[in-house]
């Protein structure tokens, strides 16, 4: 399974090839903990969980790593407002980050470094670039990197060297992407950071932002290494100041392929709490969707285009996640019993795979899936064999290995609380008497409790909506 993806600093589609056969070491810009993640931050996180699971399906073993942003501007400004430790500030919201990606089930990282327990290495990198003669210090103590005695600088965002500002200097963690001058290596301490500060032998200060993530990902993964991910709007200046950190030091290439995600509109506009259209999962949640529709929703579109999420597009996810299930539970159901060798299903096996080969083509893939359940509905309605049925459910099973979404052995594990099959005895009685009205407003009653009613030959059945 040849993997090809869009490398974002060749800006074309290739062979992905790796620094050790079989091995990926992959880097993600994580969090900035100064409040609950929203769902643009989602999609990225998504996307690389998308990414990680395409890998290990393609045999690989993937080391990844993703950082916590616990210092910088937003998180000093928010402990400051709040009279609080840096520290109690973010842990909260770091919980809360954690809970949100199992909710919507990534998988865990094998490391989670936060910047405040790595300042020691992000000083010996600042100290390697001034014996490098990159880095200098300002009249107020800051340490900045010197964009003119870096040639390759502007690589990844394939900058014009005529647009760089050398001398110019851009302080904050917030400046305006556009600017192209000398960065921030390490911030001197000043009374708005409170008692936010450590000492270096430059003097005491902070580090900044685009520091953090060359440090740790070199300690955790090395000089160079496979793969560095992030959002679009993280491609510069971020990606770029840190490759300009860590082959300034080095000598080597810091990352081999680089590969960033769209943003993410909400009913077709930006996001924005002034325009009411800001979520974070926990919002989404409160109106009773689940991680797993939020999930499906955030992959379905292929992650280098913008995607605009709606509530009818979790609506839909609802609906065809059900359709899922139905499928998962009638094939399971099936392979449980005895019976003699039928014909195998065709497999959709191979067009999943080639669709995630293909730069993680995930509208494909979803298509792939959803011909899957398409033959298996048409085969169990002519009697399918437990063995394919079997096969069937293997297959399913594989490509959830990837999408995260699908459940198995839902039916068998469910319990119906009392109050909801009330609830779905009313709603029988409702039926047999013809009062289609009170039906339907009592199944609306069981979706708004987490359940799905269905009627069949043999009556209603009810299993529970995606959590």
């Amino acid at each position: 399974m040849e993997l090809r993806f869009y490398n974002s600093m060749t800006r074309r589609v290739e062979p992905f090839e790796t620094l050790v056969p079989g091995k990926v070491g992959m880097y993600t810009c994580g969090p900035t903990v100064y409040n609950f993640a929203h769902i643009g931050n989602f999609r990225a996180y998504l996307f690389e969980d998308f990414l990680r699971r395409t890998l290990e399906f393609a045999g690989y073993e993937v080391r990844q790593v993703m950082n916590l942003t616990d210092v910088d501007d937003k998180t000093i400004r928010g402990s400051r407002q709040a009279g609080v430790p840096l520290k109690d500030y973010t842990r909260p919201y770091i919980q809360a980050f954690f809970e949100d990606l199992a909710a919507l089930n990534v998988e865990p990282a094998a490391v989670y470094p936060a910047a405040t327990d790595h300042i020691p290495e992000m000083e010996a990198l600042v100290q390697a670039l001034f014996d490098k003669g990159i880095a200098y210090k300002s009249e107020d103590g800051s340490v900045y990197f010197a964009v003119d005695r870096f040639p390759a600088y502007g690589r990844l965002a394939h900058l014009d060297r005529s647009a760089l500002r050398s001398g110019v200097r851009i302080d904050a963690d917030e400046y305006d992407k556009e600017g192209v001058g000398d960065f921030a290596l390490w911030k001197a301490w000043d009374e708005r950071d409170g008692d936010v500060a450590w000492d270096a032998p430059w003097g005491r200060g902070r580090p900044g932002w685009h520091l953090e993530c060359s440090a740790m990902s070199m300690k955790y993964l090395g000089e160079s290494f496979d793969l560095h991910t992030g959002g679009v709007d993280n491609l510069f200046p971020h990606h770029e100041n840190e490759i300009a950190q860590a082959e300034a030091v080095t000598g080597k290439p810091f990352v081999r392929t680089w590969m960033h995600c769209a943003h993410l509109r909400v009913d077709g506009q930006k996001m924005s709490k002034s325009l009411g259209n800001f979520h974070t999962l926990r919002d989404l949640q409160g109106k009773g969707w689940s991680g797993r529709e939020v999930r499906y929703v955030l992959l379905g579109a292929h992650y280098r285009q913008p995607l605009n999420f709606t509530l009818g597009a979790l609506a839909a996810a609802r609906t065809a996640l059900a359709r899922v299930d139905e499928c998962v539970d009638a094939l399971a159901a099936r392979a449980a019993q005895s019976g003699a060798e039928g014909e195998a299903l065709p497999s959709r096996l191979g067009d999943f795979g080639r669709a995630l080969a293909d730069d993680l083509n995930a509208p494909e893939a979803y298509a792939a899936l959803f011909a899957a359940v398409r033959d298996a509905n048409k085969a169990l309605e002519r009697g399918l064999s437990p063995a394919a049925a079997k096969a069937a459910l293997d297959d399913l099973r594989a490509m959830d290995r990837v999408l995260g979404f699908v459940f198995f052995g839902r039916a068998a594990q469910a319990a119906v609380p009392a109050d909801v099959q009330a609830l779905a005895d009313a709603r029988a009685q409702a039926r047999k008497a013809k009062d289609w009205a009170e039906s339907d407003r009592l199944r609306d009653a069981l979706a708004a409790k987490g359940w799905q009613v269905r009627d069949g030959k043999d009556g209603q059945t009810l299993k529970p909506l995606a959590q």
